[in-house]
């Protein structure tokens, strides 16, 4: 994974608006969601060095993410953001896929 770019992530976020998108999130411990379909209507991404993504979906939900420091782009179906604490360790993350996810 490559560390965030906040323009070039904005825009690949942009390039699942509209779309149906298969959505994995998790948070260390707390939170593990995968596979979920929705259909994102707005995204956007915020901050410096430490960023937060927040996915609009069909016109009314929210999720929103934060601490994400790392992208790294699977083709043109897959997004994944993750970050990462000072140790390495992985505390969230968030992938956004137009095909499910393996389980």
């Amino acid at each position: 994974m490559n560390p965030i770019i906040k323009d070039q992530v904005e825009a690949e976020l942009q390039s699942f608006v509209g779309e149906e998108v298969y959505i994995h999130s998790e948070a260390t411990s707390f939170v593990f969601v995968r596979n979920f379909k929705v259909k994102v209507t707005d995204a956007f991404i915020a901050g410096e060095g430490s960023y937060r993504v927040a996915l609009q979906f069909d016109g009314h939900g929210w999720l929103r993410m934060e601490a994400l420091t790392h992208v790294e782009r699977e083709g043109n179906a897959r997004l994944l953001l993750a970050g990462y604490d000072d140790k390495g360790r992985m505390n969230v993350a968030l992938h956004l896929g137009k095909e499910p996810f393996p389980e």
